[in-house]
């Protein structure tokens, strides 16, 4: 029997195909790919998975924040004049018309009240920055707790730690140009600690300032640094953040069907790329939100720098504030050496405690690989509780940062809760010694106490609420087994080992020769894995599935209006045998 496909579908048999006339952005995107070889990587890398977490945002935060800060800068940058003649204001700030005060200042005041959006955007640039910041910081906190900076990522932690001494230090060359009272003591508090560098000290400072201080040369020189070197530094770096992020591939927390070999998540386009680009938007209307309605260094107030002045109550931005602390909090140390005054009041707080902070962080993941001797790769993230000692060494260094970034606020706390601003320092000198050390123990115990909760729910199930009687008397809960996926997850993570000193042998059983720090290698092994609950092996679950199935078996024959134990768990029913029975 034959069939009319005609009234079911076209053809094109009868008539030959002839191609289309191509596209001129074909066209053009072919000559392109000819020559450039363009096509082959776009379409891998555009199609590229990421894994999906709320988590992961946090550095996109960090990403979007900074491009809020190059937009709102090029707009600043347009009537922003770097400075430091003398000019007599005649803008729309009465209060100070007719003062004298640098081109810089009177340019800022000129942004703020003359400028159309020109006070938003001042606002927005300075909110962002504070983002920017604390987003990194944030972040970084969160690649250290998850164990995302594990090989092959050191380097890209090692970036990531620059990116932050950098985004701080463009914060402070950028709150020195308005050249108000307040970013003047700024200025003048950083003369000071360079000349408390030995030997160098006041030759730094006039190489900086072009002379003695203030000179006429600080104001151009910061904005040079402030507009061209470090952002420059910034995005190179951040290019090759994001370019090893891709090469890497992203990390991805454990669960059903996510390996070492593979990652669960959606293409760069379309979705990530639309999820991206609604998050820019959301960071960006946050960031006018906040420059709109909240005021941030209202310079005006402030008036322009003189030397002979100084705010009370002046305090750097907030990612400045822990240096300044340790600097209201040190004892007033100082020694005269073959001549030379060492102020060590300035030079321990200010020169040498913020350089041993950052070193020290940049060096935690290479420490950490020391200790463990783990040269595998990790795509697998961990959860805290899974690295009890490594999370409460970030715990302990996040404590000194605080202690140390309230002690910088020591006078408004002893103004605002009227105590003695000596008796705040005092509890501070002791409190950033001892504050740390009880963080480290606290954290430490409560992650292994989280492991043990852990190694609890997956030998016996999770606690349904549901308390049963036995014909003795006796009373116990009773516990159901938590999913599969559930146990996948808490068991997706390595056992640990405690390196023993000389304790490796080779193939033919004789000692390996060990370094000279084995020793203290082992101890610090020792500190950080032998109190960890490891999860439990396949013999010791099996026993505890059976030990389970016996008990639910005995509770259910018991009566037949015995609770099913899912009343408040939200899985009534699910087991198949609804063991409800009448209310």
């Amino acid at each position: 029997m034959s069939i009319d496909t005609s009234k079911v579908a076209d053809s094109n048999s009868t008539t030959a195909a002839t191609p289309k006339k191509p596209s001129k952005a074909g066209a053009v995107a072919t000559w392109a790919d000819d020559r450039l070889g363009l096509g082959g990587a776009m379409k891998k890398n555009l199609r590229k998975v990421f894994p999906d977490h709320w988590s992961f945002m946090l550095g996109e935060i960090a990403l979007w924040s900074f491009v809020v800060l190059l937009l709102s800068g090029v707009f600043l940058t347009l009537w922003y004049v770097p400075s430091m003649g003398e000019v007599e204001y005649q803008g729309s700030y009465d209060p100070l018309r007719g003062v004298e005060m640098s081109e810089a200042y009177a340019s800022t005041l000129k942004l703020s009240f003359d400028v159309r959006g020109g006070l938003l955007m001042r606002q927005m640039h300075h909110w962002a920055a504070m983002i920017f910041v604390a987003s990194m910081m944030v972040h970084l906190l969160r690649v250290w707790f998850t164990g995302a900076f594990r090989k092959p990522r050191e380097l890209n932690w090692v970036i990531g730690s620059v990116l932050l001494l950098l985004g701080t230090l463009e914060g402070f060359t950028g709150y020195s140009l308005p050249d108000d009272l307040l970013s003047g003591t700024g200025i003048r508090a950083a003369d000071g600690f360079m000349k408390a560098t030995p030997v160098v000290g006041s030759y730094m400072s006039f190489f900086l300032f072009g002379g003695e201080f203030p000179g006429e040369s600080i104001i151009p020189r910061l904005y040079t640094v402030h507009v061209l070197l470090i952002p420059g530094l910034l995005l190179g770096l951040i290019a090759a953040h994001m370019l090893l992020l891709v090469y890497h591939k992203h990390t991805q927390w454990p669960g059903p069907g996510r390996t070492e070999e593979n990652v669960v998540g959606y293409p760069m386009l379309p979705v990530y790329a639309a999820k991206a680009g609604g998050f820019f938007f959301i960071v960006f209307g946050v960031a006018a939100f906040m420059g709109g309605l909240l005021s941030i260094n209202p310079v005006w107030k402030f008036g322009p720098y003189d030397p002979t002045k100084v705010t009370a109550g002046s305090q750097p931005d907030w990612y400045m504030g822990w240096p300044d602390g340790l600097l209201r909090i040190m004892p007033g140390w100082e020694s005269v050496i073959f001549g030379y005054t060492i102020s060590w009041n300035v030079m321990i707080p200010i020169l040498v405690a913020p350089l041993a902070m950052w070193a020290l962080l940049t060096a935690l993941p290479f420490i950490d690989a020391w200790i463990s001797g783990d040269k595998r790769d990790h795509h697998l993230l961990q959860r805290p509780r899974d690295a009890p000692t490594r999370t409460a060494i970030m715990v302990s260094l996040m404590t000194f940062y605080g202690l140390a970034w309230a002690a910088g606020g020591n006078d408004i706390i002893a103004i605002k809760l009227h105590l003695s601003i000596n008796q705040i320092t005092y509890f501070m000198r002791a409190a950033v010694f001892v504050g740390p050390a009880i963080a480290f123990i606290i954290t430490r115990r409560w992650c292994i106490s989280l492991q043990r909760h852990d190694q609890q729910k997956l030998l016996h199930g999770y606690e349904t609420g549901i308390i049963m009687r036995s014909p003795e008397g006796g009373y116990s809960e009773r516990h159901l087994p938590i999913s599969e996926s559930e146990a996948y997850r808490l068991t997706a993570r390595d056992r640990d080992e405690v390196f023993v000193a000389n304790g490796q042998v080779d193939e033919n059983g004789v000692a390996a020769p060990g370094g000279r720090l084995d020793g203290v290698r082992a101890k610090l092994s020792t500190l950080m894995y032998a109190d960890n609950i490891q999860k439990p092996t396949k013999a010791e679950l099996e026993e505890a599935h059976h030990h389970a199935e016996h008990e639910h078996a005995l509770t259910a024959a018991l009566d037949g209006r015995a609770a099913d134990g899912h009343q408040f768990d939200g899985h009534h029913g699910v087991d198949g045998d609804n063991l409800r029975g009448d209310h």
